[in-house]
């Protein structure tokens, strides 16, 4: 049995940065240069449906690395949100993988379906969680 939903092969890794004061130029992976690049993300709201956000991202193309800036994605979904539902800006949100663009072009936006996507939707290879050590000292560990 898989957890998958979309259809065609998983593609990409994906982190969402929840710190606003932290932003990547290198790669936290291999340490390569990363650059920014537009994703169709394909996002399930809860209690709502699904939606395919065009969000621009930093990208490590030899990671396959998608690193997406959560308080940037959470402003463009109340963006999407404020015209299409209001009551539901706050809802939790769970970004499940990517579409492909001529989808995205198509569906930009909107609420829609999930079965409508099945067939366009790659799943993350893999969800990293990101972790940060605030620099300065620290006692040894014993």
């Amino acid at each position: 049995m898989s957890n998958r939903i979309g259809k065609p092969p998983p593609r990409y890794s994906y982190i969402q940065n929840k710190y606003q004061d932290l932003r990547f130029s290198k790669c936290p992976r291999c340490n390569h240069n990363t650059w920014n690049r537009k994703f169709a993300l394909f996002i399930h709201i809860m209690d709502l449906g699904q939606v395919v956000l065009g969000k621009t991202c930093k990208y490590c193309s030899k990671c396959e690395l998608i690193i997406a800036h959560e308080n940037e994605l959470e402003q463009e979904l109340v963006n999407v949100l404020s015209s299409v539902n209001p009551q539901t800006i706050g809802n939790e949100y769970m970004v499940i993988g990517t579409a492909n663009k001529n989808v995205w072009k198509k569906h930009l936006g909107k609420m829609s379906n999930l079965n409508q996507y099945i067939e366009h939707i790659s799943d993350f290879k893999e969800i990293l969680n990101l972790q940060v050590t605030p620099g300065g000292w620290y006692r040894p560990h014993k």
